[in-house]
């Protein structure tokens, strides 16, 4: 039997989720699924150019896993590309850091720690806001 897999840290939710060719239905599309641990490694990689260990340390994994996981995403995000795929973000055993929040009514976008509650847009006073996080199924939990 396997070992369970380590619950990854992914520092905040994505801002969007999934992304396709321009001027193609994503019904006829195939699929490529990143995860939300995939997302981070790529964020963290090569957006951030972090190295390989500081970024293993920061999703608290080993860093020969992250290397794993980081050929994994990339791998993926070539096939988007090169394929013309829908490519969608979710799932994963994931915690995250942060969260970030966004007023419907203003359209402004806080950035907030995963244990902190906001129910009220620090700006125009609006309770009709976005949980990123919670569209990912967290929220306090983590």
């Amino acid at each position: 039997m396997s070992r369970p897999e380590k619950e990854r840290i992914v520092y905040k939710p994505p801002l969007f989720a999934a992304f396709k060719p321009i001027g193609v239905a994503s019904k006829v599309l195939g699929q490529t699924l990143l995860s939300l641990d995939e997302f981070e490694a790529i964020r963290l990689a090569d957006h951030e150019g972090v190295s390989h260990s500081e970024a293993a340390d920061e999703m608290e994994i080993s860093r020969p896993t992250f290397t794993r996981l980081i050929e994994k995403a990339r791998r993926k995000i070539a096939d988007f590309l090169i394929q013309g795929k829908l490519l969608t973000i979710e799932g994963g055993n994931v915690h995250f850091r942060n969260n970030i929040i966004q007023c419907v009514n203003c359209g402004h976008m806080f950035n907030i720690n995963i244990k902190t509650t906001l129910v009220e847009c620090p700006e125009c006073n609006s309770k009709n806001l976005i949980n990123l996080a919670g569209g990912f199924g967290h929220g306090k939990c983590c």
